[in-house]
């Protein structure tokens, strides 16, 4: 399972969404209300976690929006190979190919058997940070 679902009035800033079909961190986020026949509508802004680029959603508040199951595993890298790295899975031993991430600070601590935080979001993998 690859998402689940919330209404937008219970997200808030630090929380994800998905928007556009792209897993997305929320930065941003304002209600307001409207008039006597209308409902209140949420204005959100979010950062995309694989491109970067910057999403907005203005919807009721009520409504259902989809948001990421994230899956957070812990692995050890094995070979940098230029734009990627090899990462062995701390729990399963299993290993697997991942692209660095685009944060130079991060990128420059990718080093063979340096541990690593990567999430699996809708089948897409991404390192997070070093442990």
């Amino acid at each position: 399972m690859s998402k689940t679902y919330a209404t937008l009035g219970e997200l808030k800033p630090g929380n994800f969404i998905i928007i556009d079909g792209e897993p997305c961190r929320i930065v941003e986020m304002s209600k307001a209300k409207t008039g006597k026949h209308g409902s209140a509508k949420a204005h959100v802004v979010a950062i995309s976690l694989f491109t970067g680029s910057k999403k907005t959603l203005v919807a009721p508040v009520g409504q259902r929006v989809e948001v990421p199951v994230i899956e957070k595993r812990v692995g050890q890298i094995i070979a940098d190979m230029g734009d990627m790295v090899q990462v062995m899975d701390m729990e399963t031993f299993e290993t697997f190919e991942v692209e660095k991430p685009k944060d130079e600070k991060l990128r420059s601590k990718l080093q063979p058997g340096v541990e690593v935080e990567y999430w699996i979001v809708m089948g897409k993998t991404m390192i997070v940070r070093t442990r």
